[in-house]
Protein backbone atom coordinates (compact mmCIF):
# COMPACT_ATOMS: atom_id res chain seq x y z
CA UNK A 1 0.00 0.00 0.00
CA UNK A 2 1.00 3.66 -0.51
CA UNK A 3 2.42 5.03 2.73
CA UNK A 4 -0.33 6.85 4.39
CA UNK A 5 1.20 10.18 5.40
CA UNK A 6 2.60 10.58 1.63
CA UNK A 7 0.48 12.99 -0.27
CA UNK A 8 -0.55 12.10 -3.99
CA UNK A 9 -1.61 13.71 -7.59
CA UNK A 10 -3.95 12.23 -9.77
CA UNK A 11 -5.48 14.02 -12.88
CA UNK A 12 -8.59 12.08 -13.98
CA UNK A 13 -9.46 13.50 -17.68
CA UNK A 14 -12.84 13.50 -20.08
CA UNK A 15 -16.24 14.25 -19.92
CA UNK A 16 -19.14 15.43 -22.03
CA UNK A 17 -22.06 13.83 -20.84
CA UNK A 18 -22.99 12.91 -17.89
CA UNK A 19 -22.05 9.49 -18.59
CA UNK A 20 -18.32 10.48 -18.54
CA UNK A 21 -18.30 12.92 -15.61
CA UNK A 22 -20.35 11.52 -12.72
CA UNK A 23 -18.27 8.17 -13.12
CA UNK A 24 -14.87 10.68 -12.95
CA UNK A 25 -16.35 12.46 -9.91
CA UNK A 26 -17.21 8.53 -8.48
CA UNK A 27 -13.75 7.64 -9.00
CA UNK A 28 -12.09 10.91 -6.97
CA UNK A 29 -14.29 10.20 -3.93
CA UNK A 30 -13.47 6.89 -3.98
CA UNK A 31 -9.82 7.71 -3.67
CA UNK A 32 -10.40 10.49 -1.24
CA UNK A 33 -11.90 7.87 1.14
CA UNK A 34 -9.23 5.01 0.54
CA UNK A 35 -6.27 7.73 0.57
CA UNK A 36 -7.08 10.92 2.09
CA UNK A 37 -3.94 12.71 1.39
CA UNK A 38 -5.12 12.90 -2.65
CA UNK A 39 -4.82 16.02 -4.50
CA UNK A 40 -6.67 15.93 -7.59
CA UNK A 41 -6.95 17.88 -11.19
CA UNK A 42 -9.70 17.37 -13.78
CA UNK A 43 -8.86 17.81 -17.48
CA UNK A 44 -12.54 18.79 -19.81
CA UNK A 45 -13.10 19.92 -22.99
CA UNK A 46 -14.31 23.72 -22.62
CA UNK A 47 -17.68 24.97 -23.24
CA UNK A 48 -18.82 21.20 -21.95
CA UNK A 49 -21.03 20.43 -19.41
CA UNK A 50 -17.77 19.23 -16.95
CA UNK A 51 -16.48 22.85 -16.55
CA UNK A 52 -19.49 23.28 -14.59
CA UNK A 53 -20.13 19.82 -12.93
CA UNK A 54 -16.60 19.08 -11.49
CA UNK A 55 -16.53 22.27 -9.71
CA UNK A 56 -19.67 21.70 -8.44
CA UNK A 57 -18.58 18.57 -7.24
CA UNK A 58 -15.23 20.15 -5.13
CA UNK A 59 -12.58 19.50 -7.56
CA UNK A 60 -10.05 21.79 -9.56
CA UNK A 61 -10.61 21.06 -13.86
CA UNK A 62 -8.96 23.18 -16.48
CA UNK A 63 -10.34 22.86 -20.18
CA UNK A 64 -9.02 21.91 -23.13
CA UNK A 65 -9.88 23.64 -26.58
CA UNK A 66 -11.02 20.26 -28.14
CA UNK A 67 -13.78 18.45 -29.76
CA UNK A 68 -14.38 15.81 -31.91
CA UNK A 69 -14.46 14.78 -35.40
CA UNK A 70 -17.88 14.76 -37.19
CA UNK A 71 -18.67 11.70 -38.97
CA UNK A 72 -20.31 13.78 -41.93
CA UNK A 73 -18.51 16.24 -44.19
CA UNK A 74 -18.45 19.48 -41.72
CA UNK A 75 -16.54 22.77 -42.28
CA UNK A 76 -16.31 22.12 -38.11
CA UNK A 77 -13.93 18.98 -39.35
CA UNK A 78 -11.07 21.50 -40.60
CA UNK A 79 -10.51 23.38 -37.27
CA UNK A 80 -10.39 19.69 -36.00
CA UNK A 81 -6.07 19.39 -36.57
CA UNK A 82 -5.51 22.88 -34.87
CA UNK A 83 -7.78 21.72 -31.79
CA UNK A 84 -5.69 18.71 -31.68
CA UNK A 85 -2.25 20.16 -31.40
CA UNK A 86 -3.67 23.15 -29.44
CA UNK A 87 -4.86 20.21 -27.03
CA UNK A 88 -1.73 18.24 -27.04
CA UNK A 89 0.18 20.78 -26.18
CA UNK A 90 -1.82 22.59 -23.19
CA UNK A 91 -2.17 18.87 -22.15
CA UNK A 92 1.76 18.22 -22.07
CA UNK A 93 2.15 21.98 -20.05
CA UNK A 94 -0.95 20.79 -17.39
CA UNK A 95 0.37 17.97 -16.57
CA UNK A 96 4.59 18.88 -16.70
CA UNK A 97 3.19 21.79 -14.12
CA UNK A 98 0.92 19.25 -12.31
CA UNK A 99 3.58 16.56 -12.51
CA UNK A 100 0.56 13.70 -11.27
CA UNK A 101 1.37 10.21 -10.14
CA UNK A 102 -1.29 8.44 -12.07
CA UNK A 103 -3.68 9.69 -15.09
CA UNK A 104 -7.34 8.27 -15.22
CA UNK A 105 -9.04 8.45 -18.65
CA UNK A 106 -12.61 8.13 -18.77
CA UNK A 107 -13.54 8.62 -22.48
CA UNK A 108 -15.00 11.79 -24.35
CA UNK A 109 -12.62 14.66 -26.20
CA UNK A 110 -10.47 15.57 -23.76
CA UNK A 111 -8.71 12.29 -22.14
CA UNK A 112 -7.29 12.05 -25.71
CA UNK A 113 -4.64 14.03 -25.59
CA UNK A 114 -4.05 13.87 -22.10
CA UNK A 115 -3.37 10.68 -21.87
CA UNK A 116 -1.27 10.44 -24.63
CA UNK A 117 0.74 13.01 -23.14
CA UNK A 118 0.77 11.34 -19.66
CA UNK A 119 2.41 7.94 -22.05
CA UNK A 120 5.16 10.68 -23.70
CA UNK A 121 5.70 11.43 -20.47
CA UNK A 122 6.27 8.16 -18.62
CA UNK A 123 2.91 8.82 -16.36
CA UNK A 124 1.28 5.55 -15.80
CA UNK A 125 -2.54 5.89 -16.74
CA UNK A 126 -5.07 3.57 -16.35
CA UNK A 127 -8.78 3.72 -18.54
CA UNK A 128 -12.27 3.60 -17.36
CA UNK A 129 -14.92 2.20 -20.47
CA UNK A 130 -18.16 1.99 -19.65
CA UNK A 131 -20.00 0.79 -21.98
CA UNK A 132 -20.56 -2.61 -23.78
CA UNK A 133 -18.93 -1.25 -27.18
CA UNK A 134 -16.07 1.22 -26.47
CA UNK A 135 -15.84 5.29 -27.74
CA UNK A 136 -13.06 5.62 -30.34
CA UNK A 137 -10.77 7.31 -27.89
CA UNK A 138 -10.52 4.72 -25.19
CA UNK A 139 -9.92 2.00 -28.51
CA UNK A 140 -6.70 4.15 -29.69
CA UNK A 141 -5.37 4.84 -26.30
CA UNK A 142 -5.73 0.73 -24.94
CA UNK A 143 -2.10 -0.08 -25.94
CA UNK A 144 -0.76 2.74 -24.09
CA UNK A 145 -2.74 2.53 -20.68
CA UNK A 146 -1.54 0.11 -18.20
CA UNK A 147 -4.57 -1.07 -16.89
CA UNK A 148 -8.14 -1.31 -18.23
CA UNK A 149 -11.34 -1.46 -16.11
CA UNK A 150 -14.30 -2.61 -17.82
CA UNK A 151 -17.78 -2.85 -17.27
CA UNK A 152 -19.23 -5.83 -19.59
CA UNK A 153 -18.03 -8.95 -20.42
CA UNK A 154 -16.93 -10.11 -23.76
CA UNK A 155 -14.03 -6.95 -23.97
CA UNK A 156 -11.28 -9.25 -24.95
CA UNK A 157 -13.00 -7.65 -28.68
CA UNK A 158 -11.51 -4.73 -28.28
CA UNK A 159 -8.59 -4.34 -25.54
CA UNK A 160 -5.28 -6.48 -24.79
CA UNK A 161 -7.00 -9.24 -22.11
CA UNK A 162 -4.16 -9.45 -20.04
CA UNK A 163 -5.21 -5.67 -18.93
CA UNK A 164 -8.64 -6.02 -18.65
CA UNK A 165 -10.08 -5.70 -14.96
CA UNK A 166 -14.41 -6.32 -14.98
CA UNK A 167 -15.02 -4.08 -12.02
CA UNK A 168 -18.37 -2.51 -13.23
CA UNK A 169 -19.22 1.28 -13.52
CA UNK A 170 -18.30 3.48 -10.49
CA UNK A 171 -21.96 5.41 -9.28
CA UNK A 172 -22.53 7.97 -7.05
CA UNK A 173 -23.90 6.52 -3.73
CA UNK A 174 -26.20 8.81 -2.96
CA UNK A 175 -27.49 8.43 -5.91
CA UNK A 176 -28.43 5.05 -5.24
CA UNK A 177 -28.73 5.29 -1.25
CA UNK A 178 -32.42 5.56 -1.68
CA UNK A 179 -34.07 2.49 1.05
CA UNK A 180 -36.38 4.00 3.16
CA UNK A 181 -36.65 6.79 1.40
CA UNK A 182 -40.18 7.04 -0.58
CA UNK A 183 -42.46 8.55 1.98
CA UNK A 184 -39.85 11.62 1.97
CA UNK A 185 -39.27 10.94 -2.17
CA UNK A 186 -43.52 11.25 -2.66
CA UNK A 187 -43.41 14.07 -0.17
CA UNK A 188 -40.90 15.57 -2.01
CA UNK A 189 -42.11 15.21 -5.67
CA UNK A 190 -45.75 16.07 -4.02
CA UNK A 191 -47.19 13.28 -5.17
CA UNK A 192 -49.99 10.44 -3.51
CA UNK A 193 -48.62 7.39 -2.14
CA UNK A 194 -51.69 4.99 -3.15
CA UNK A 195 -50.75 5.73 -7.29
CA UNK A 196 -48.03 3.76 -8.92
CA UNK A 197 -45.55 6.19 -10.35
CA UNK A 198 -43.22 6.50 -13.56
CA UNK A 199 -40.03 8.11 -13.62
CA UNK A 200 -38.37 9.21 -16.89
CA UNK A 201 -35.50 10.44 -17.66
CA UNK A 202 -33.22 11.23 -20.76
CA UNK A 203 -30.02 11.10 -19.82
CA UNK A 204 -28.62 14.49 -18.02
CA UNK A 205 -29.21 16.05 -21.53
CA UNK A 206 -32.86 15.16 -21.75
CA UNK A 207 -34.18 12.90 -25.00
CA UNK A 208 -36.15 14.71 -27.96
CA UNK A 209 -37.92 11.77 -29.25
CA UNK A 210 -38.72 10.26 -26.24
CA UNK A 211 -40.22 13.53 -25.30
CA UNK A 212 -41.67 13.45 -28.04
CA UNK A 213 -43.53 10.32 -27.43
CA UNK A 214 -44.89 11.85 -24.44
CA UNK A 215 -46.84 14.95 -26.44
CA UNK A 216 -47.91 12.67 -29.30
CA UNK A 217 -50.32 11.19 -27.11
CA UNK A 218 -50.60 13.45 -24.46
CA UNK A 219 -53.93 12.87 -24.25
CA UNK A 220 -53.44 9.43 -22.56
CA UNK A 221 -51.15 10.33 -20.33
CA UNK A 222 -52.82 13.07 -19.07
CA UNK A 223 -55.77 10.22 -18.23
CA UNK A 224 -53.69 8.11 -17.05
CA UNK A 225 -54.32 6.10 -13.36
CA UNK A 226 -50.67 6.57 -12.77
CA UNK A 227 -47.85 9.12 -11.93
CA UNK A 228 -45.10 10.67 -14.35
CA UNK A 229 -41.99 12.13 -13.03
CA UNK A 230 -40.87 13.74 -16.43
CA UNK A 231 -36.97 15.09 -16.77
CA UNK A 232 -37.35 16.45 -20.15
CA UNK A 233 -34.00 18.23 -20.76
CA UNK A 234 -33.47 22.11 -21.25
CA UNK A 235 -34.67 21.57 -25.32
CA UNK A 236 -37.91 19.49 -23.95
CA UNK A 237 -39.25 21.63 -20.83
CA UNK A 238 -41.15 24.48 -22.00
CA UNK A 239 -43.44 22.03 -24.04
CA UNK A 240 -44.24 19.61 -21.26
CA UNK A 241 -44.90 22.83 -18.99
CA UNK A 242 -47.18 23.76 -22.03
CA UNK A 243 -49.13 20.42 -21.97
CA UNK A 244 -49.38 20.32 -18.05
CA UNK A 245 -51.19 23.81 -17.92
CA UNK A 246 -53.09 23.46 -20.42
CA UNK A 247 -55.25 19.76 -19.11
CA UNK A 248 -54.38 21.53 -16.13
CA UNK A 249 -52.77 18.18 -14.77
CA UNK A 250 -51.35 17.62 -11.33
CA UNK A 251 -50.13 13.70 -11.74
CA UNK A 252 -47.16 14.65 -14.73
CA UNK A 253 -44.71 16.82 -13.39
CA UNK A 254 -42.10 18.28 -15.87
CA UNK A 255 -38.28 19.12 -14.57
CA UNK A 256 -35.40 20.40 -16.77
CA UNK A 257 -33.27 18.72 -14.87
CA UNK A 258 -33.69 16.38 -11.56
CA UNK A 259 -30.93 17.13 -8.92
CA UNK A 260 -32.51 14.91 -5.49
CA UNK A 261 -31.79 11.75 -8.13
CA UNK A 262 -32.00 9.57 -5.20
CA UNK A 263 -35.23 10.68 -4.31
CA UNK A 264 -36.25 10.15 -7.78
CA UNK A 265 -35.56 6.86 -8.03
CA UNK A 266 -37.17 6.10 -4.31
CA UNK A 267 -40.50 6.99 -5.85
CA UNK A 268 -40.47 5.23 -8.87
CA UNK A 269 -41.93 1.79 -9.80
CA UNK A 270 -41.08 2.11 -13.27
CA UNK A 271 -38.36 3.73 -14.98
CA UNK A 272 -37.64 4.34 -18.62
CA UNK A 273 -34.07 5.32 -19.61
CA UNK A 274 -31.89 5.52 -22.53
CA UNK A 275 -29.47 2.91 -21.95
CA UNK A 276 -26.33 5.14 -21.14
CA UNK A 277 -24.06 2.77 -18.82
CA UNK A 278 -24.35 5.03 -16.05
CA UNK A 279 -28.07 5.01 -15.87
CA UNK A 280 -28.19 1.30 -16.12
CA UNK A 281 -25.68 0.94 -13.41
CA UNK A 282 -27.77 2.99 -11.42
CA UNK A 283 -30.90 1.12 -12.28
CA UNK A 284 -29.19 -2.19 -11.45
CA UNK A 285 -28.29 -0.95 -8.22
CA UNK A 286 -31.23 0.30 -7.14
CA UNK A 287 -33.04 -2.54 -8.48
CA UNK A 288 -35.46 -1.16 -10.59
CA UNK A 289 -37.96 -1.98 -13.40
CA UNK A 290 -37.17 -0.11 -16.68
CA UNK A 291 -37.80 0.20 -19.82
CA UNK A 292 -34.65 1.29 -21.85
CA UNK A 293 -35.17 3.38 -24.97
CA UNK A 294 -31.87 3.53 -26.29
CA UNK A 295 -30.33 6.81 -28.38
CA UNK A 296 -29.81 5.28 -31.88
CA UNK A 297 -27.16 7.70 -32.53
CA UNK A 298 -24.68 6.59 -30.32
CA UNK A 299 -21.73 5.48 -31.49
CA UNK A 300 -21.98 1.71 -33.17
CA UNK A 301 -25.43 1.79 -31.30
CA UNK A 302 -23.48 1.04 -28.28
CA UNK A 303 -27.06 2.09 -26.14
CA UNK A 304 -28.71 -1.14 -28.42
CA UNK A 305 -26.38 -3.37 -27.06
CA UNK A 306 -26.00 -1.96 -23.38
CA UNK A 307 -29.90 -2.38 -23.00
CA UNK A 308 -29.71 -5.81 -24.69
CA UNK A 309 -27.48 -7.42 -22.38
CA UNK A 310 -30.18 -6.91 -19.82
CA UNK A 311 -33.55 -7.07 -21.68
CA UNK A 312 -31.60 -10.62 -23.24
CA UNK A 313 -31.70 -12.10 -19.36
CA UNK A 314 -35.43 -10.66 -19.09
CA UNK A 315 -33.94 -7.88 -16.55
CA UNK A 316 -35.14 -5.48 -18.36
CA UNK A 317 -37.60 -4.58 -21.08
CA UNK A 318 -36.50 -2.85 -24.72
CA UNK A 319 -38.22 -0.42 -27.35
CA UNK A 320 -36.30 0.92 -30.19
CA UNK A 321 -36.27 4.63 -30.39
CA UNK A 322 -38.44 4.46 -33.79
CA UNK A 323 -40.91 2.55 -32.10
CA UNK A 324 -41.21 4.26 -28.42
CA UNK A 325 -44.15 6.38 -29.94
CA UNK A 326 -46.78 3.70 -30.53
CA UNK A 327 -45.83 1.51 -27.90
CA UNK A 328 -44.61 3.34 -24.99
CA UNK A 329 -47.78 4.05 -22.98
CA UNK A 330 -49.25 0.83 -23.33
CA UNK A 331 -46.39 -0.69 -22.49
CA UNK A 332 -46.59 1.13 -19.36
CA UNK A 333 -49.76 0.86 -18.95
CA UNK A 334 -49.47 -3.13 -19.04
CA UNK A 335 -46.59 -3.38 -17.16
CA UNK A 336 -47.88 -1.27 -13.66
CA UNK A 337 -50.67 -4.10 -14.06
CA UNK A 338 -48.93 -6.67 -13.43
CA UNK A 339 -46.86 -7.03 -10.33
CA UNK A 340 -45.53 -10.28 -10.85
CA UNK A 341 -43.60 -9.19 -13.72
CA UNK A 342 -42.34 -5.78 -11.96
CA UNK A 343 -41.13 -7.88 -9.64
CA UNK A 344 -39.28 -10.43 -11.90
CA UNK A 345 -37.39 -7.76 -13.33
CA UNK A 346 -36.66 -6.27 -10.19
CA UNK A 347 -35.10 -9.04 -9.13
CA UNK A 348 -33.16 -9.64 -12.52
CA UNK A 349 -31.63 -6.35 -12.36
CA UNK A 350 -30.07 -6.28 -9.40
CA UNK A 351 -28.09 -9.42 -10.26
CA UNK A 352 -26.43 -6.99 -12.33
CA UNK A 353 -25.09 -4.40 -9.75
CA UNK A 354 -21.64 -4.12 -9.14
CA UNK A 355 -22.28 -1.14 -6.29
CA UNK A 356 -18.88 -1.22 -5.37
CA UNK A 357 -16.99 -0.59 -8.42
CA UNK A 358 -15.52 2.52 -7.75
CA UNK A 359 -13.35 1.45 -4.88
CA UNK A 360 -12.39 -1.16 -7.09
CA UNK A 361 -11.17 0.86 -9.50
CA UNK A 362 -9.76 3.49 -7.14
CA UNK A 363 -7.86 0.73 -5.81
CA UNK A 364 -6.56 -0.28 -9.54
CA UNK A 365 -5.70 3.29 -9.84
CA UNK A 366 -3.27 3.51 -6.88
CA UNK A 367 -1.71 -0.05 -7.68
CA UNK A 368 -0.27 1.88 -10.53
CA UNK A 369 1.26 4.39 -8.53
CA UNK A 370 2.38 1.65 -6.13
Amino acid sequence: MIEEKRNIKIVISGGGTGGHIFPAIAIAQAIQKIHPKSEFLFIGAKDKMEMEKIPAAGFQIKGLWISGFQRKLSIKNLYFPFKLINSLWNARKILKDFKPDVVVGVGGFASGPTLYMANRQGIPALIQEQNSYPGITNKLLADKAKSICVAYPDMERFFPAEKIINAGNPIRKNIINIDGKREQALKYFGLKSDKKTILLVGGSLGARSVNQAINAHFDLWAKADFQLIWQTGLTGIEEANKQIEENKIAHIQAHKFISEMDLAYAAADLVISRAGAIAISELCATAKACIFIPLPSAAEDHQTKNAKSLSNKNAAILIPDKEATDKLFDTCQSLLKNEKQLNNLRENIKQFAKPEADIEIAQEVLKLIQ
